[in-house]
């Protein structure tokens, strides 16, 4: 495998960049000794206007990029408002990746979504050569297709530039500065606002689905060390995932344990767990020695620390 030689003074832009992973990949660059990096949030620049995008990257002249910038709604938003979330990702990916053309940079790292892949009865473990075979699961079609059209637009840029470029396919990623809507949010920040208002209430939490669903949950600083080692190292989809395979009542149960055992949990099974069974093959991430560090009970209780510091402050 032919490891990619950066040199630390390279200009690195992040969109994204004050998210979730965007701000642990930050720091994970920042302490591998890159000193120009640039890291873009939504305040910065509406990436959906074209003319804005084109002036961001006329202004930083980044020679590598980690696309990291998305509209996102967990199932519960996934489901109410799709045409929203169609317009608005295939807009900001767009705009991103055409301007990364014209400015030639030497490598993308995009990052995608398990939700790219197709349902595969029976099969539980997802191969990079499969997100093609079918239609992606309805609950997330629309955020399916978008970033299925980014793998479209580097593969594109790849045949007809020469454009070298990776497509991160995530599984469920969470941390501090995640987006802690409980209504429309993902199922990890939302169940941590959660559990933190009940601890303040004393009212019990009310959970969608049953628990039984498993997911592939990784800390935002093992998926921000994992794109860094995509960078160096591989082209295409890459599933990016920690290994740690865990049912959702897991990470009630460690959250719990974070409140001392001082909440009450009531599971709302009429409504949907989302797919059962869903996570990814890693050998081709495995292939470049990444393994993940830190485990879901420690992730569920740094988050949880870090979100009742930050309560006021935390996007909701």
């Amino acid at each position: 495998m032919s490891m990619l030689e950066i040199d630390r003074e390279a200009r690195i832009l992040i969109t994204g960049g004050t998210g979730l992973v965007g701000r642990a990949l930050s720091k994970v660059l920042s302490e591998k000794g890159f000193v120009n990096v640039t890291a873009v949030g939504s305040k910065a620049c509406d990436l959906r206007d074209g003319e804005s995008v084109r002036g961001l990257f006329a202004h930083l002249r980044p020679q590598y990029l980690f696309h990291l910038a998305a509209r996102v709604y967990g199932i519960g938003g996934n489901q109410k408002y799709k045409a929203d979330i169609l317009f608005d990702n295939v807009m900001i990916n767009t705009n991103v990746l055409e301007q990364a053309r014209k400015a030639k940079v030497k490598k993308i790292v995009a990052m995608g979504s398990g939700c790219v892949y197709p349902e595969m009865p029976g099969q539980h473990e997802l191969l990079e050569n499969e997100i093609w075979l079918g239609p992606p699961h309805v609950s997330e079609d629309s955020y399916a297709h978008s970033k299925r059209l980014m793998l479209a637009q580097l593969q594109a840029m790849k045949e007809q530039d020469g454009m070298s470029s990776a497509f991160a396919i995530s599984g469920n990623l969470y941390g501090p500065y995640d987006n802690f809507d409980e209504l429309n949010g993902h199922v990890t920040p939302s169940l941590v606002a959660k559990f933190f208002e009940a601890s303040q209430t004393g009212k019990p939490v009310t959970i969608w689905g049953t628990g039984i669903a498993v997911r592939d949950f990784t800390y935002s600083e093992d998926a921000a060390a994992a794109l860094y080692e995509i960078l160096v190292n591989l082209e295409g989809p890459v599933n990016l995932g920690s290994g740690y395979r865990h049912p959702i009542r897991d990470i009630v149960n460690a959250l719990q344990e974070a409140c001392g055992g001082a909440v009450r949990v009531e599971w709302d099974t009429s409504k949907p767990d989302g797919q059962l069974e869903r996570y990814y093959n890693l050998g081709k991430l495995g292939s470049t020695g990444f393994y993940a560090k830190i485990p879901l009970a420690e992730g569920i209780r740094r988050t949880y620390e870090w979100y009742a510091e930050h309560v006021e402050q935390a996007r909701k």
